[in-house]
């Protein structure tokens, strides 16, 4: 078993090694409001600046430029389906080394043009990462090709180490750092590096709920496969955080936060708001943690710094952003409310709002006695008010039933409302997540089949990379001949039917 690296041998690493024959300096720019709003002086360090947009030029270039003549003639190989392949690329490009790049065959061409772009060959394989990897590796064996791993390895990490020397040298005065963590090389340069230096500073890592595999390991005690990983954060969307970037956080990182989608969303549009950047969900991630950090510790003085790993996002991806950022600020709440089915229901209800302004009504008549609305209300200070108003509403004699935190109604039931059979159906609900390419809907619905009856379907395209379908289907609960269909669907599917806002507004 080779030996592993001490702190001291990783500084050197990271000091010696050749990132900025590709990667640049990044700026470290002060968040001025967002900086008054939280009473801490905020700082991003700007990673989307960089050629490729993204922090993993850095890994890529220390790996690449290591390699031996003999090496560099045979080229090298990756698996990726976003920034890596892009860091690969252009790295191997600028030395002068071939560079293959394999990548799932539902890779959205703007992807895949920019890896060309960057003078890297592509070859489109699997359905998925892990295939990918697999066929990547396989190659890196009969070709004789080094493979760049994206993160689990010495010299990559080294590489992203050269982040924290920039932070030292911009501001020396940091209290805490809050990095996003997906496969960990990124968190476990910046630590290692920094508690060489300066221990006193506090590295916070940042995981999307959805995703946490470090999380995951620190409470196994060891690297563990989660069973379901989240997508909308897709760079940071990794199944199992690596061996020694697992060591290297478990030993230097000083704390860890998860955030959803939701706060993401927020810390996207803070972004914009304060210095014009527009982030991928991935490179909002750190921002996103430092934000619940410092409400849930109440840190008020101190030099935050966070880093924006990435913007290469598909522009479509913003709608869901736009959509959900109110949310994730608690600045909007979403309610299911049962009014009576009469003239002037709904003035009434508006008064009862005292002045705050409805984002979002939806209704469709139902019967003659109630109606049940989906709405949206604009509030100013969060969960307090959110409940200060779930109570004067229900003292109004309204019934009411909190969907701000219900990821079904948000995503489909919303888009929905009125959608009540007329007659009652045995009917199970799923949602199911799928690879967005083309043809991907029509290629889901024929994979699905035909033998049972569908009495529901919602699709809506989000701009990500996985589309997302809820669909209700005439069967018993526990049908096992349909339960066997879906496992071998190999779609990520989860049984919905028991969710409350389907009940409220799309079935009995």
């Amino acid at each position: 078993m080779k030996r592993q690296m001490t702190g001291a041998q990783y500084l050197q690493a990271t000091l010696c090694s050749a990132v900025y024959d590709v990667a640049t300096v990044t700026p470290l720019e002060e968040m001025e409001k967002i900086s008054q709003r939280v009473g801490n002086r905020v700082f991003v360090k700007r990673e989307d600046r960089q050629v490729v947009h993204s922090f993993k030029i850095r890994g890529a270039q220390a790996m690449i430029a290591s390699l031996n003549d003999q090496q560099k003639k045979c080229g090298v190989i990756a698996a990726s389906a976003g920034n890596h392949a892009q860091g690969v690329a252009l790295s191997a490009t600028k030395l002068g080394i071939n560079s293959l790049i394999v990548m799932p065959m539902t890779t959205p061409d703007i992807k895949v043009e920019a890896v060309k772009g960057f003078g890297g060959e592509v070859l489109l394989y699997g359905a998925n990462f892990d295939e990918a990897k697999n066929k990547a590796i396989e190659l890196a064996a009969e070709q004789n090709r080094t493979f760049i791993p994206p993160f689990d390895h010495p010299l990559v990490i080294a590489g992203q180490g050269s982040i924290a020397m920039e932070l030292l040298q911009q501001n020396a005065k940091l209290d805490r750092i809050f990095v996003p963590v997906g496969g960990g090389g990124l968190a476990a340069g910046i630590a290692v590096l920094i508690k060489q230096i300066l221990p006193s500073i506090k590295v916070i890592a940042v995981e999307a709920k959805d995703s946490a595999c470090l999380k995951a390991a620190l409470d196994a005690g060891h690297p563990v496969d989660l069973n379901r990983v989240g997508l909308f954060a897709e760079g940071v969307a990794v199944k199992r955080i690596g061996d020694e970037t697992f060591r290297l956080c478990q030993q230097y990182i000083d704390d860890i936060v998860l955030v959803d989608s939701d706060e993401i969303c927020a810390a996207v549009k803070d972004l914009f708001d304060d210095i014009r950047a527009v982030a991928e969900p991935s490179g909002a991630l750190a921002l996103a943690g430092m934000k619940k950090y410092i409400e849930q510790h109440n840190i008020r003085g101190e030099n935050l710094a966070h880093i924006l790993s990435g913007a290469n996002l598909n522009f479509h991806t913003l709608r869901y952003v736009s959509e959900r950022c109110e949310l994730g600020e608690k600045k909007e709440a979403l309610f299911a409310v049962t009014i009576p089915e009469e003239k002037g229901s709904f003035l009434k209800f508006c008064q009862l709002l005292g002045g705050r302004s409805v984002t979002e009504f939806n209704y469709r008549y139902h019967d003659d006695k109630n109606a049940c609305i989906f709405v949206g209300v604009r509030i100013t200070n969060g969960d307090i008010e959110k409940e200060e108003l779930i109570q004067e509403l229900t003292a109004g004699g309204y019934q009411i039933f909190d969907l701000s935190d219900d990821e079904m109604a948000k995503l489909h039931v919303r888009y929905m409302i009125g959608g009540k059979p007329c007659k009652t159906l045995k009917e199970q609900v799923y949602s199911f997540e799928f690879p967005e390419s083309t043809g991907a809907l029509l290629k889901f619905l024929q994979t699905l089949g035909t033998n049972w009856n569908i009495s529901l379907f919602h699709y809506r395209s989000h701009g990500t990379d996985y589309g997302r379908v809820l669909a209700a289907f005439e069967i018993e609960a526990h049908n096992q001949a349909f339960e066997t269909h879906l496992a071998e669907l190999n779609y990520d599917y989860h049984n919905e039917s028991e969710n409350p806002s389907l009940k409220y507004f799309l079935t009995d």
